[in-house]
């Protein structure tokens, strides 16, 4: 899919949509994305914070999606698990950026030749406006080259 496609998909996507994620740049590769969420009313939680599960929200679909358009469609790619750790409460304009590099995406392919399937763990941190860190998401995502 292009990119220009893709981005106004993500951003015209109802959860996102919904909860005032916003997908601000994808490079011409996929090889980075950058995501933001502003704190709104319908975003917030009891003690005016961002709410987990919209954090969380903004980290769910990028690194399958990227690793999807890296890949090709040589190779199944999903989102197996994922974990979050909350450090400080989400104020303000909260961000995440998910970088992959080409060595990865050459290591993976060079595991599958002697593996049936990988399961690659990859990191994303979400910050604030002042950069510090509000959370940070565990994904582990499960790669098989199509037979």
């Amino acid at each position: 899919m292009k990119k220009n496609v893709l981005l106004k998909l993500l951003n015209y996507w109802p959860p996102f949509l919904g909860a005032g994620i916003r997908v601000d740049s994808m490079s011409a590769d996929f090889f980075e994305v950058k995501v933001s969420m502003k704190l709104k009313f319908w975003n917030r939680n009891y003690v005016n914070t961002h709410y987990g599960g919209s954090l969380y929200s903004m980290t769910d679909p990028f690194y399958m999606l990227m690793l999807i358009q890296i890949l090709g469609p040589d190779y199944i790619i999903w989102d197996k698990s994922a974990s979050i750790r909350f450090k400080k409460p989400g104020k303000g304009t909260v961000k995440a950026v998910f970088k992959l590099t080409p060595d990865q995406i050459e290591s993976y392919k060079n595991e599958l030749l002697d593996k049936d399937k990988i399961e690659p763990k990859l990191l994303v941190t979400i910050v604030d406006e002042n950069n510090d860190v509000v959370a940070v998401v565990e994904k582990l995502l499960y790669i098989k080259k199509k037979n």
